[in-house]
């Protein structure tokens, strides 16, 4: 290393020591110092949701320049960072583009059958008890052409994040698994609070990397924001820029009705991205294969889809261990399907169903919102389909599908496969530290 780059380096390392040694109020303060948002960008930049196939591969690809660059993952023959959550219809990926070259991306990625990357190493039941829906912001990568520039193309993303998750994506809490060195930043700026105060040592999703959980709940955001950078210039003033100001860059996706998501992958897409380009389909397991052929019910995408086992879906989830429970629980939907909840006792459980009684039908073509309650102060949160309808002794009973189990239902069921004394289960189920 030449000497100046040795100079440049021991300089930096010595300012990074002595940054972290400051209290940690000071440290937010520092940060917040640094924001510097343009409230009328570039017209060159327009921000909108990646539709096309050109805008997909573009997003994927600086997507997978990022993280090989930060060691998140190993270089992919395809040239793509490419994961079934992008599959899925409830993951929309924005996009920053400048001169039509995209320079920006975020995904964000809605609860579905398949769930969120980070809930398989972090609890999320203290969001859920807030109630409203939670998606992931992951898949995050800004151009190095523009990472110096003083947040002129993260700011805009960001802002077209918080506008599109508070105006049409229908969500109330984002969460975040990001690598410890970051996380100040999130918390400091737009105040996410940590799911837990240890670091995730080895985060499989990004090759092994350390992580942190944080989360935001955008019905306090706002007031929490405005108190921060109250008397703060414009430009220094996140509050301002997230919740009062209009950008001419942001286009917003014209919906016909009422929906809360964007769906952009046609079969054809589909097919481009997760089997001609990318081994995501072929690398799935047996689960989550069938869920995929769940999501899309629809007869022009059953070709591009990854092949069935022979014995099929059902067939595969009701091979598993059950055992008998007595949990009260309860049902409701997004929807105006229901005028209020149904509440049912969960009798009977396995890894990824359980049988429930019942005492009025309920709908089998649908996803439902389940709530159940394992113990005292353990509660379940799961997305849940009917497969089969049984009478028992005058007793009406109902089989539910579950899509991804919460951290909750995994440690619970665990504890049932291998515990032996009520001392195992509750050491299984202990929410993680």
């Amino acid at each position: 290393m030449p000497a100046l780059a040795r100079l440049r380096f021991y300089f930096s390392q010595t300012a990074r020591k002595l940054f972290a040694m400051l209290p940690q109020k000071s440290r937010h303060n520092v940060y917040r110092s640094f924001v510097d948002c343009d409230p009328e960008p570039n017209k060159r930049l327009v921000l909108k949701i990646a539709e096309t196939r050109e805008e997909l591969e573009a997003c994927f690809k600086l997507l997978h320049d990022a993280y090989v660059s930060s060691g998140f993952m190993t270089p992919d023959p395809s040239g793509m960072r490419v994961t079934v959550y992008h599959a899925l219809p409830t993951t929309t990926t924005l996009c920053a583009k400048f001169d039509d070259q995209v320079v920006g991306t975020l995904s964000l990625i809605r609860e579905s059958a398949i769930g969120f990357p980070l809930q398989r190493i972090f609890d999320l039941t203290g969001v859920r008890e807030k109630e409203g829906n939670i998606a992931e912001v992951s898949a995050l990568a800004v151009h190095p052409r523009y990472r110096r520039t003083g947040g002129t193309i993260l700011f805009p993303l960001m802002k077209f994040m918080y506008e599109y998750c508070t105006t049409f994506f229908d969500t109330r809490h984002l969460v975040i698994a990001v690598n410890p060195r970051h996380i100040e930043m999130y918390e400091s700026l737009l105040f996410f609070k940590r799911l837990t105060a240890n670091v995730v040592e080895n985060y499989d999703f990004v090759n092994g990397a350390p992580a942190v959980g944080a989360s935001l709940d955008l019905k306090h955001a706002p007031e929490v924001m405005r108190k921060a950078y109250a008397g703060k210039a414009n430009n220094r003033n996140l509050y301002h820029y997230f919740c009062e100001t209009k950008l001419a860059n942001i286009q917003i996706p014209h919906r016909r009705f009422f929906t809360t998501n964007d769906p952009v992958l046609t079969p054809d897409l589909i097919d481009y991205f997760f089997n001609k380009k990318t081994n995501v389909f072929t690398e799935l397991s047996d689960r989550k294969k069938a869920l995929l052929h769940l999501i899309y019910d629809l007869p022009e995408y059953r070709s591009v889809l990854p092949g069935l086992p022979e014995k099929g879906a059902a067939q595969q989830i009701r091979q598993h261990r059950r055992f008998s429970v007595k949990c009260p629980a309860r049902l409701n939907n997004a929807t105006p399907l229901f005028e209020k909840p149904i509440n049912i006792e969960v009798n009977e459980v396995s890894r990824y169903g359980f049988r429930a009684r019942i005492v009025e039908p309920i709908p089998a073509d649908i996803w439902l919102n389940a709530t159940v309650q394992l113990g005292l102060n353990e509660i379940s949160r799961l997305t849940v389909q009917v497969v089969q309808e049984t009478d028992v002794d005058d007793q009406h009973y109902c089989g539910f599908r579950i899509g991804e189990p919460d951290l909750v239902w995994r440690k619970f069921v665990t504890a049932l496969y291998e515990g032996h004394t009520h001392t195992d289960l509750d050491q299984a189920t202990r929410f993680l530290p």
